[in-house]
């Protein structure tokens, strides 16, 4: 099988976007176009795959092929990817195997979401629709309630609190504020972040992500092809994927993700790397709870000491062994539902190949991961990057 490598990756900002899904998809796709070093036209791409919860409704039918139109990818295969959250993590898995079995050279993967023209009610609705739905979101609990469980649940079991949540958020929008692609870019003390009006006890305002607009595309090449294309790829070296039952009280424990221990154990094993190994981690925060939980799913904290992690800044930029979201995060950078996955190999391509801003970079960056879940952890996609072929 051949060696799979990003050769080209782009997004819009993230926050309330003017455009609609064609233009953003258009200005995502032409970003990433332009970002490949070689001689590149999107005829040459072979097949595409785009992630989306198609929320709200607009255009649950043939979104790919609406989008892949408006960007000049005509008469290609083509589909609409959809695990809710990771939703273009998987698609971004999708790409890799087509290229990896051989079947494919040139693949697309990419992920959109238009969020902020409905009404808050229909909000609230399409954010629920990824739960399980008789057992859940029939019975009222929403995606925030469910994070607050897991983290009351997390208090009880290991030495945690409120305040470990808090330097997660404080992290998070610290890195954001320095991201111009982020949707909120502005730093939080750690007094205001602690003292945000309740959202579901005991998440407040600052623990929970927003919602944005946004899209993003990556551009994977095989390796016969890759150094055509440019001097500088990004190898994706491991990819893993899992599942887990969707309702929380289905789980044995709701204080780990095993879909994210099982999906970045494959992902590491292929890459041939551990955690220790990894030095920059875009991981799946949508609430500040979930990073806590995704640090120690990961391996880069024991069980039961990511708060202490986070307490002790460990996953800052340049401060730790490993920078934990230089984005800024789902929480700071925002997070357009199907738009994340590849949003977040958007950054990690960047980082590997030293393009992001002045003060966003991770030293001597030399491997990444990314780490997309869908819903409260029912699905997860990870996947590890380096500048060297594993």
């Amino acid at each position: 099988m051949v060696d799979v490598a990003v050769v080209g990756a782009g997004q819009t900002k993230y926050g309330n976007h003017p455009l609609g899904l064609k233009g953003m998809w258009a200005e995502a796709a032409s970003k990433a176009f332009s970002s490949v070093d070689g001689d590149f036209e999107p005829t040459s791409i072979d097949e595409a795959f785009i992630g989306t919860i198609a929320f709200g409704g607009a255009q649950l039918g043939n979104t790919a092929a609406l989008l892949t139109e408006h960007s000049g990818m005509d008469g290609i295969p083509v589909r609409r990817v959809e695990n809710a959250c990771a939703s273009s993590g998987f698609a971004l898995r999708d790409a890799w195997m087509a290229i990896k079995s051989g079947q494919a050279d040139v693949v697309v993967a990419g992920g959109i979401e238009k969020m902020n023209d409905l009404t808050p009610e229909r909000k609230r609705y399409w954010l629920g629709v990824s739960g399980d739905t008789e057992w859940e979101r029939l019975a009222g609990l929403t995606f925030p309630g469910t994070y607050a469980l897991m983290a009351r649940r997390y208090f009880h079991e290991f030495n945690a609190d409120h305040d470990d949540l808090v330097h997660v958020s404080v992290k998070n929008h610290l890195h954001g504020s320095m991201n111009p692609a982020a949707h909120i870019q502005k730093e939080v003390s750690f007094e205001k972040a602690a003292g945000g009006f309740m959202v579901a006890d005991p998440l407040t305002l600052y623990d929970c992500c927003p919602t944005s607009d946004g899209a993003s595309c990556v551009v994977l090449a095989a390796d016969h092809v890759a150094r055509k294309l440019t001097d500088t790829p990004v190898w994706v070296n491991g990819s893993g994927a899992a599942s887990d039952h969707l309702a929380l009280h289905d789980r044995p424990s709701i204080t780990q993700l095993k879909a994210t221990q099982i999906a970045s154990s494959r992902a590491y094993s292929m890459a041939g790397l551990t955690a220790s190994g990894i030095d920059l981690a875009e991981v799946h925060d949508c609430f500040t709870i979930a990073e806590v939980l995704a640090t120690e799913d990961l391996g880069f904290a024991k069980r039961g000491d990511g708060g202490v992690f986070a307490r002790e800044r460990e996953g800052q930029l340049n401060q730790g062994s490993t920078t934990v979201n230089a984005s800024g995060g789902l929480k700071s950078k925002g997070h357009p539902l199907g738009a994340t996955g590849t949003g977040q190999v958007v950054e990690v391509f960047k980082q590997l190949r030293g393009e992001v801003e002045s003060g966003r970079q991770v030293r001597d960056a030399q491997t990444a991961l990314t780490h997309n879940v869908g819903g409260s952890g029912a699905t997860c996609a990870v996947h590890v990057f380096g500048r060297d072929r594993s």
